[in-house]
């Protein structure tokens, strides 16, 4: 058991630290040298570098700003930050000294050629790639998320609303940087693309949903599904506010993969249905997620 345990740590970091290089190569290889400053505090250090003229590489600052913040964490909310925090966090700064001081990856593309808005797009999708393997391991590369957790324990604001307001600040200093507005905008441009690919690769192959259908074919519905897509439904009972008659409602939770099928499927069986279709924001048991603790 110990050595299992120990195997599935390791392979842990290791996913980890992959995912900590693609974040940064992204920074490296694209935003930097297209002047282009993402959130968290990747963007405050490459702001100071740039626009402040800080002496010292990304990578360093990073270390010693989050080091701060760690410490400040350590004094005020207690030892909640574990070592994967830790390992991030200095996981971080050296990937980021590789890919600047060591390889030199900004010279791999031509940024002039690619064109900021490209760099935006390429640099964004690979750090909500990189983040998103990251935050599956149950990493981080620490940041402002603990300047989240410290304002949200003296007020009554939520950790994301405070990371987001961060994250619009830091993108509009890079002014500073650049003094281009469309480098702002470039900025904000990487934070939707990183946000949305963060979401499709934390949740994107297991989003699920909950389909309602009311019909007067429900039983054959139902069957149908079961038969041709390999998912269960449930019949509950129901009563019509109006009309009071009793029907019979059909319930299903259907992988994102799935839905397509069941529709076609509700549409030939009775094409008059009333259907109701949501996301579900997690769904665990059989045939779907196990819940883990």
């Amino acid at each position: 058991m110990k050595t299992k345990n120990l195997k599935h740590t390791i392979i842990s970091y290791l996913v980890i630290t992959l995912g900590i290089l693609i974040y940064t190569f992204g920074w490296a290889a694209f935003m930097l040298p297209a002047k282009i400053v993402g959130g968290g505090v990747s963007g405050i250090s490459s702001v100071l570098n740039i626009a402040v003229g800080v002496p010292l590489p990304i990578g360093v600052l990073n270390f010693i700003i989050n080091g701060i913040l760690l410490a400040i964490g350590f004094k005020v909310l207690g030892p909640k930050f574990g070592i994967g925090t830790i390992f991030g966090i200095v996981m971080s700064s050296l990937s980021f000294i590789l890919w600047q001081q060591v390889l030199h990856v900004e010279n791999l593309f031509d940024v002039e050629q690619f064109g900021g808005f490209m760099c935006a797009i390429i640099g964004g999708a690979l750090c909500g790639a990189g983040i998103g393997i990251t935050f599956m391991m149950g990493g981080n590369s620490g940041g402002t998320d603990i300047i989240a957790l410290i304002i949200n324990k003296f007020h009554d604001v939520s950790p994301g609303k405070v990371i987001l307001y961060l994250d619009i600040f830091i993108i509009g200093s890079s002014w500073f940087v650049s003094h281009r507005i469309e480098n702002v905008i470039f900025g904000y441009i990487v934070m939707v693309t990183m946000t949305y690919v963060l979401d499709m690769v934390l949740d994107g192959n297991k989003q699920s949903y909950q389909v309602m259908v009311f019909s007067q074919k429900n039983d054959e519905i139902a069957t149908a599904v079961t038969s041709e897509v390999g998912r269960g439904a449930t019949l509950l009972d129901a009563e019509g506010c109006y009309s009071r008659q009793q029907q019979k409602v059909l319930l299903m939770m259907v992988h994102r993969t799935d839905k397509p099928r069941v529709m076609q499927i509700i549409h030939r069986i009775d094409s008059n249905a009333f259907i109701s279709v949501s996301k579900a924001q997690g769904v665990y048991g059989k045939n779907f997620e196990k819940l883990k603790f």
